[in-house]
């Protein structure tokens, strides 16, 4: 690696007691978050089995009353006199990592809490029916045993259908299918006036239906979505591709692992990710469909990671790196959510000793800690600690820019291991926050087809480096010249995580022509706080988002364009 792309040399920091309480925090996660935490996933385990017993004529029923309370509560709003429109979820609970304070300014509370049923599964029509709070370990629960699935299932079994559609979600189906919100068909809608619409890509509400996905619920309240269903089979049939060499030649290799040069589409899989561990060593994996006759013959491995004795899957991966190349069978919903017990890697940070076997075979059936938990239970110190001193934060990047993103990261957070998985960006008839570079069409590179530029999100979620050798690490900073560098490059960061944008670089990132057209028509200004502000990191006053929202007509967006 060239002088250039070597990690920036830093000083040693002094330790405060923040550092030490952050040591020790196992303490709490083992004896309180923990059991805490089983005893939610049980109570949420029993609450979704009593909606499932629960005729989907019943649960149409219910969802149809709990509506008409959100109709009645916005119509019965003064404008005048009330606050701005947010729901009455607490902001902890969010699974995302951002400061939620928006909801600290004076605001008036809508109850979506009861929205969390799955309405119909249309075998038929080939989709889903389901309300906002429908979570990913629910919604597979019940689709895989049909041999069915959500084009796109992202891995954590608490992340939600509202939260996915509203703001990001992406898995290793993604190269197919695009993003969480491109597989959605309909969406039904409560407007700022109390209106219920149903909005799909060619009714009357099309423009609403392009505007919605990174929307962050600010321009009306889902209620519920119909989302396209896949046919799939028992099992992943998962192949390990190791690969060696600087950060291009692993990026590379992740490329070739799933966008053939030929352009042979019979060649791609269905599933794919990757893991680069350190700056010279990464696995690709690629995974089809298999049948359970196949997976069950003679000299073939099954695989069943969701065990709560079984290594953690990202280092279970790590090991193709030793005995190369190999094959295994996973059963599919496993392989959905094998990344949900150690949150990808960020389980060895919380409890350094979870990967051990003796407490993976003794407590792993506790596992995960609820991330909204592990939120509740610190204070602001902490709070600010992680984010000065860890990086929860996804770069979404033009595939062939990949070897370059992965040497930023190297160079400036040096964060491992680093999650790639790829992703569809449709160039959609009206542009949307997030769009593809312009005439991708005619540069015909890996990937990329005549409707899509193929993405890649370089997810960096770990304590950088410089933190674990006791050096000065400026996480702002770091996000700051992150965000620089992804405008320049193209690319997006999701609105999850803890972003340190300024509003004219907040749309110099994001288009903001068609959210900013809905946001008048359909008169979510003065009611729902602007996305951008909603995402601004701190506190927000009543007096600052009031402002905010007399201003909006001169955003800076306009002066970005």
């Amino acid at each position: 690696m060239s002088d250039l792309q070597a990690p920036l040399v830093r000083p040693k920091r002094k330790k405060t007691w923040v550092d030490y309480f952050v040591k020790f925090r196992w303490i709490i996660v083992i004896f309180v978050v923990l059991p805490i935490s089983a005893t939610l996933y049980f109570l949420i385990y029993l609450g979704d089995m009593y909606s499932e017993s629960k005729s989907y004529e019943k649960r149409r029923k219910e969802h149809d009353q709990n509506v008409a309370k959100v109709v009645k509560r916005l119509k019965d709003r003064d404008a005048a006199k009330d606050g701005l429109v947010c729901t009455a979820r607490k902001p902890w609970i969010a699974v995302g990592m951002r400061n939620v304070d928006y909801k600290r300014a004076r605001h008036f509370e809508v109850d979506l809490g009861e929205f969390r049923n799955i309405l119909e599964i249309n075998k038929e029509k080939m989709i889903a029916r389901v309300e906002p709070l429908v979570n990913m370990g629910q919604i597979s629960r019940a689709t895989v045993p049909m041999n069915l699935s959500l084009a796109v299932v992202a891995e954590l079994d608490d992340l939600t259908v509202g939260g996915l559609i509203n703001g990001y979600g992406i898995e290793g189906s993604s190269h197919l299918y695009g993003l969480f919100a491109d597989t959605v068909e309909a969406y039904e809608i409560v407007l700022a006036g109390g209106e219920l619409v149903r909005a799909t890509r060619d009714n009357e509400y099309s423009d609403l239906f392009y505007a919605i996905p990174w929307s962050q619920g600010t321009l009306g309240l889902l209620v519920a979505a119909e989302i396209r269903l896949i046919p799939v089979k028992e099992y992943m049939r998962l192949t390990y591709i190791p690969v060696k060499g600087d950060l291009q030649t692993l990026a590379q290799g992740y490329i070739d692992s799933f966008a053939p040069k030929d352009g042979d589409t019979s060649k791609i899989p269905d599933f794919v990710e990757g893991m680069v561990y350190n700056p010279t060593e990464g696995v690709m994996m690629v995974g089809t469909y298999a049948s359970k006759e196949e997976a069950k013959k003679k000299g073939n491995k099954i695989n069943n990671v969701g065990w709560w004795f079984k290594p953690w899957f990202y280092q279970h991966a790590q090991t193709a790196l030793k005995r190369g190349q190999f094959v295994e069978y996973i059963p599919t919903r496993e392989y959905y959510h094998r990344h949900t017990r150690c949150l990808y890697w960020e389980g060895k940070l919380i409890l350094p000793f979870g990967d051990q076997f003796w407490f993976r075979f003794l407590f792993g059936w506790l596992m995960p800690p609820k991330v909204s938990l592990l939120k509740a239970t610190q204070g602001e110190a902490i709070r600010n600690y992680y984010h000065d001193m860890h990086v929860i934060q996804d770069m979404l990047v033009p595939l062939y820019k990949v070897g370059d993103a992965l040497e930023w990261v190297h160079r400036e957070m040096e964060v491992y291991p680093i999650w790639l998985c790829p992703h569809k960006l449709y160039k959609a008839p009206i542009k949307q926050q997030i769009y593809p570079e312009p005439g991708f069409e005619y540069e015909k590179r890996q990937g990329d087809t005549d409707d899509a530029q193929m993405y890649t999100d370089v997810g960096v979620y770990y304590a950088p480096g410089p933190v674990l050798r006791g050096e000065e690490f400026d996480g702002s900073e770091a996000v700051r010249r992150m965000e620089k560098w992804l405008i320049e490059n193209h690319g997006f960061q999701p609105q999850y995580a803890v972003s340190e944008l300024d509003e004219k670089s907040f749309w110099r990132m994001f288009d903001g022509d068609l959210y900013e057209h809905c946001r008048k028509k359909y008169r979510a200004v003065g009611t729902f706080m602007s996305v951008y502000y909603k995402s601004k990191k701190g506190r927000k006053t009543e007096k600052e988002v009031r402002e905010a929202e007399q201003a909006h007509l001169e955003t800076a967006y306009a002066e970005a364009d």
